[in-house]
């Protein structure tokens, strides 16, 4: 996966959960089954993978880079072009 790659979230990390002040278990639930561009990369010390930064503002009707979601690589799926 890179920059720019259209992936489809097929999948929520078990460990994404609301609180008092993020509601990060809404926000996946609204992105499930949608594409998005893969807006970023990142290495974080002790994973064996990067996390994928998807910008998903417009499914809750803002701007996309209004709201990120970073995600592990197996809860998303390559979108091809046919």
């Amino acid at each position: 996966m890179k920059i720019g790659d259209k992936v489809r979230l097929i999948g929520i990390p078990p460990d994404a959960n609301d609180d008092e002040t993020l509601q990060t278990r809404t926000l996946f639930e609204k992105c499930l089954g949608k594409t998005f561009a893969i807006a970023g990369l990142e290495t974080v010390e002790g994973l064996p993978y990067q996390l994928v930064q998807l910008e998903v503002g417009d499914v809750v009707g803002k701007d996309a880079y209004s709201k990120t979601i970073w995600v592990e690589p197996e809860y998303l799926q390559p979108e091809t072009t046919r």
